[in-house]
């Protein structure tokens, strides 16, 4: 029999302190909660906790040490229709542990009700030996000194990528540490990092995850891992080695490691649902819990959940435990795992209040007043699949957003779709028609061509459909308009020609996203040609499809994108602080930006709105940027032409009022892109420009 005391209400969850370990776990519904632990051999003791104060329930077991095996059966009402689904069969995870061991084994057993009846009472099959069991985590580590980089917001270069998918085919690192947190902790891996030039690096899920059971029958698993049941445990399937709970400290290693290379770590978070799905979905945590409490229920039948993700169930974000989840793992992260940041998923839906969205809804005041939260880097995917829940723009002030307008207008401009060429002028310098007027700054806009979710780079211009047959829905998955242009021929091609263009494409969007203002976002792989075969909504190939394949790593794109980002870091020109004001600044007759025709002509009002119109000259100058606010030499002073025209024909540069001689930096149809001696042109000269590419010209000093 286990010695339990009454022990305390919070914090939540399980936290050994020494001596032995509290517990503790939120329900109202409940009637009796029963806590559950396992020995090694799997075998099963129950009591009861014995105390509940303000519907925590709580006890404390003395002497039960880290490495311990739990779970929880919830005693209370059976009635969906009232939006109760208590089942004391069914074991359920922890809403608050920190490690979980094992994985689902699907069947009738993970399911609440019964197959043959499944508007009837509770099914009664033990659930516990197919689900996994919750972990009482150590939560002692060894930081050393570790620091946060804290790479200023204009200063960011953010890497997004998987912890499975950037090590699992690395040939540098250790076959056992491959696709685990130590695989990215390696020294190999870091180096990558740094060389390329990238301040942070952007996990896609690392919450505890499952595979849902359509999957596991086509043989397939959620690799994406936007499926939590776990907000505060690192996914079990990332770690290198261990059962109980050493994921945590792996976890944590990366962390440091990645840090000692002044890298950031941000986690994509999935706050808005969970793998338990729709009313015909698996009871493995909240749903057995509090029904109710968790979930956003269809008011008029609450057998049925509310929808707003796509996925079958909604957070109930509303509801004062669930906000404190959401901020308590968040808290956590950042305390205890030192992460330097959120990308929140779908966020538009924790805006929601009761069906609109609201930017002033409570879980945003939350962030707001939260010292600890408030401080980190946060960023909106500001969309969900409800009803006015695009909401680019509209996120508070705290908050950058993915700008999904950013990339929609740069993939038009080099697909050559007719546009107007002053949605390119915003995208190109921060989006401020998007966040000025909301006390932002350029980088609130985090800039991304691509991202996990879509075409690689690679596969973005090389196939003009998507081809996800391999995901056994009959290639109906995915976005069917993922703006490609397969630049000559379908798939892989042997054409000279065709791969040239390509890679001069790849390289004109990669100079397109890392001079623009904000922030750029670089999908993981896209420096080095990774491909998916055409998949664009690859979430369930955990394999050599989604794998960085290192061995046929494009050694020439690499290059490139290193050296653009090394440009951009060397110039604060490009990463602004403040916005553009396009008007004389400090007596200069010519202002910090201006916009010429391929003639050399300033742009009008026509050149603007003419759709027909795919070419342009950007001239930057960094003269506002001098005093309190720069570091920049007033000679910073650049001519970017971009061309999405079909066919070779000469730009003009402009007068000698913006500079008198300039010197070619970067080309994206020539090599090489980067010349160690730049051409010297004089204003008003003509510059040949290749068809469907980028020139950058540089002031030469003194030569205004």
């Amino acid at each position: 029999m286990v010695s339990i005391w009454a022990g305390q209400p919070y914090p939540l969850g399980a936290t050994y302190d020494g001596l032995g370990t509290n517990f503790s776990i939120f329900s109202e519904v409940a009637e009796r909660v029963e806590l559950c632990l396992f020995d090694e051999a799997g075998n099963e003791s129950r009591t009861d906790l014995p105390e509940v104060t303000g519907f925590i329930w709580h006890g404390y077991v003395p002497q039960m040490t880290p490495g311990q095996r739990y779970g929880y059966r919830v005693h209370g009402p059976w009635d969906p229709w009232q939006g109760k689904r208590c089942n004391p069969a069914k074991l359920l995870l922890d809403p608050y542990a920190k490690a979980i061991e094992g994985v689902v084994h699907w069947g009738q057993a993970v399911f609440p009700y019964s197959f043959e009846q499944p508007d009837g009472g509770p099914d009664g099959t033990d659930s516990a030996p197919s689900v996994p069991r919750s972990i009482v985590a150590n939560p002692y580590f060894d930081w050393s000194n570790d620091r946060p980089p804290r790479h200023a917001a204009n200063e960011t270069i953010i890497y997004e990528t998987h912890v499975k998918g950037f090590t699992a085919r690395h040939p540098g690192i250790p076959p056992e540490l491959r696709g685990t947190y130590a695989g990215l902790a390696h020294p190999v891996a870091i180096r990558h990092l740094q060389s390329l030039g990238v301040t942070t690096v952007e996990l896609m899920p690392v919450h505890q995850h499952v595979d849902s059971p359509q999957l596991v029958e086509r043989g397939l698993h959620n690799y994406w891992g936007y499926d939590s049941i776990g907000y505060l445990a690192p996914h079990n399937g990332f770690a290198s080695a261990g059962s109980r709970g050493e994921q945590v400290a792996e976890f944590k290693g990366m962390v440091r490691n990645l840090h000692a290379a002044g890298i950031e770590v941000i986690l994509d978070v999935v706050y808005n649902h969970t793998v338990e799905g729709n009313h015909r979905g698996p009871m493995l945590s909240f749903k057995g819990i509090d029904n109710e409490a968790y979930y956003r229920l269809v008011p008029d039948d609450k057998r049925f959940y509310t929808d707003y993700t796509g996925t079958g169930n909604t957070l109930n974000v509303r509801h004062p435990h669930i906000l404190q989840l959401i901020m308590d793992s968040l808290r956590y992260w950042v305390t205890e795992m030192h992460v330097d940041g959120f990308r929140f998923d779908l966020a538009a839906t924790l805006a929601r209040g009761f069906h609109e969205v609201d930017r002033l809804s409570a879980f945003f005041d939350l962030i707001q007043q939260d010292p600890t939260v408030s401080v980190v880097k946060l960023i909106a995917e500001p969309w969900d699949v409800g009803e006015g829940g695009y909401q680019v723009g509209n996120f508070p002030p705290l908050w950058s957003e993915w700008n999904g307008r950013y990339r929609d207008t740069v993939r038009d401009l080099w697909r050559r779709v007719p546009h107007s060429l002053a949605d390119f002028g915003y995208r190109f310098t921060g989006s401020s028609d998007l966040y000025e007027s909301t006390g932002r700054r350029p980088y609130a806009s985090i800039n991304f061509i691509t991202a996990h979710d879509g075409f690689t780079l690679r596969d973005l211009v090389s196939y003009e459909r998507k081809h996800n047959e391999a995901n056994g829905e009959d290639n109906a998955d995915g976005t069917d308009d993922d703006r490609s242009w397969n630049c000559g021929a379908e798939g892989p091609t042997e054409d000279p020609s065709v791969q040239a263009l390509r890679a001069r494409q790849q390289r004109n969007m990669l100079a397109t996203l890392m001079l623009s203002q904000g922030v750029p976002m670089l999908l993981g792989g896209d420096e080095m040609g990774r491909t998916q075969g055409g998949n664009n909504n690859a979430y369930c190939q955990d394999n050599e499809t989604s794998w960085y394949d290192w061995a046929t790593a494009d050694s020439q794109l690499l290059d490139f994108t290193r050296k653009l980002i090394e440009l951009r870091r060397s110039h604060h020109i490009f990463r602004r602080r403040r916005w553009f004001q396009g008007r004389p600044i400090h007596g200069d007759e010519i202002g910090d930006i201006a916009w010429f025709t391929p003639e050399g002509q300033t742009m009008t009002d026509g050149d603007w709105s003419n759709g027909m119109v795919s070419a342009l000259g950007i001239w930057m100058s960094g003269a506002d940027l001098r005093g309190p606010d720069g570091e920049t030499n007033p000679d910073d002073v650049f001519y970017i032409c971009f061309s999405a025209r079909d066919q070779s024909s000469p730009f003009r540069l402009p007068e000698a009022k913006y500079g008198r001689r300039w010197q070619v930096v970067m080309e994206t149809a020539a090599d090489p892109c980067f010349p160690l001696s730049g051409r010297i042109r004089r204003a008003g000269a003509e510059l040949p420009m290749e068809a469907l590419s980028v020139t950058m010209l540089r002031q030469v000093a003194g030569g205004k």
